[in-house]
């Protein structure tokens, strides 16, 4: 008889999200607008997810010496992340078109087999009635699942739901 494993949803660098530096992306120096990216993960039941693997990328500004465009954080016992970033600008899209200023989020918890990818834009940025994916989005509730509200000048919230009512859109990527 096989003895049963534990399940691993990220592999063996869970380590990685101890390290609380990894929050913030401009812990070499890097200049430009700062901000703070943070929020609370919660299941279907609407409970925090205390544990959970949180990354964030950004194409914008481009990765140096300085930012690495990465990070990684753990959600603490109320399930919210906190990160320190540059604020992004806006990226080139299909052909002529622009995309708004976005920070790319992906989760890894308990109970998830592979990790969910979502995106924050930035509440009030003109360029969210022209982003493509934005409207793309016919559901004005789903849409605003993914724009991130101002909390205080240079504090931007974007509180995820895993399931259930208020669920976040994810990307299928």
């Amino acid at each position: 008889m096989s003895t049963a494993t534990a399940s691993q949803t990220i592999g063996p660098y869970w380590h990685l999200i101890e390290d609380e530096s990894w929050a913030d992306l401009t812990r070499f120096g890097a200049t430009g607008e700062r901000i703070i990216l943070t929020g609370t993960i919660r299941d279907g039941d609407g409970a925090p997810c205390p544990g959970t693997c949180v990354e964030i990328w950004q194409a914008d500004p481009a990765a140096s010496d300085s930012f690495p465009g990465f990070g990684r954080a753990n959600t603490d016992a109320d399930g919210t992340f906190r990160f320190v970033t540059l604020r992004p600008g806006p990226m080139p899209g299909l052909g002529n078109t622009l995309q708004a200023p976005h920070i790319a989020i992906r989760i890894f918890a308990r109970g998830l087999m592979a990790g969910v990818v979502t995106r924050a834009y930035f509440e009030g940025d003109a360029l969210n009635d022209s982003d493509p994916l934005l409207t793309s989005i016919d559901d004005p509730a789903l849409r605003g699942t993914l724009v991130a509200g101002q909390d205080a000048p240079g504090v931007w919230r974007l509180d995820i739901r895993l399931q259930g009512d208020g669920e976040t859109l994810f990307l299928d990527v």
